[in-house]
């Protein structure tokens, strides 16, 4: 099992629901951690995830962070088949004058997490 971590991506994006948020780019900080199966012939190229990640928070204007968390989540699960788990943060540092605000999920691909997840269910 190999762990990218990408630390402190930051890019000036349009994203939020208030109407300066709307009308001026303002900073967002990504944080991931993706886990997946490498072999010589499968690795995932990290320059690429980031890539996509700026790609998706620059060209679609996003409302809410959950909705970005949501869709660059799936994006990244679909393209790599070989992540085991993923894990992504979105900060707004600049948001409120004495906070950084942020948002994060998790997702879980492995056949033996989704048997652990179904097994704690139904206890």
């Amino acid at each position: 099992m190999m762990t990218i971590h990408i630390e402190d991506l930051t890019l000036e994006v349009i994203i939020g629901i208030l109407d300066f948020e709307r009308t001026s780019p303002q900073q967002v900080v990504v944080e991931t951690k993706i886990n997946y199966i490498y072999t010589e012939n499968n690795f995932i190229n990290y320059v690429h995830v980031v890539e996509r990640i700026q790609e998706e928070l620059k060209t679609k204007r996003f409302f809410l962070l959950e909705e970005a968390l949501e869709q660059i989540g799936t994006l990244l699960l679909e393209h790599y088949p070989a992540i085991e788990s993923l894990f992504l943060k979105i900060s707004k540092p600049n948001i409120l004058p004495n906070a950084h605000v942020a948002l994060s999920k998790s997702w879980f691909n492995s056949p033996q997490h989704q048997k652990i997840e179904f097994h704690e269910k139904n206890i």
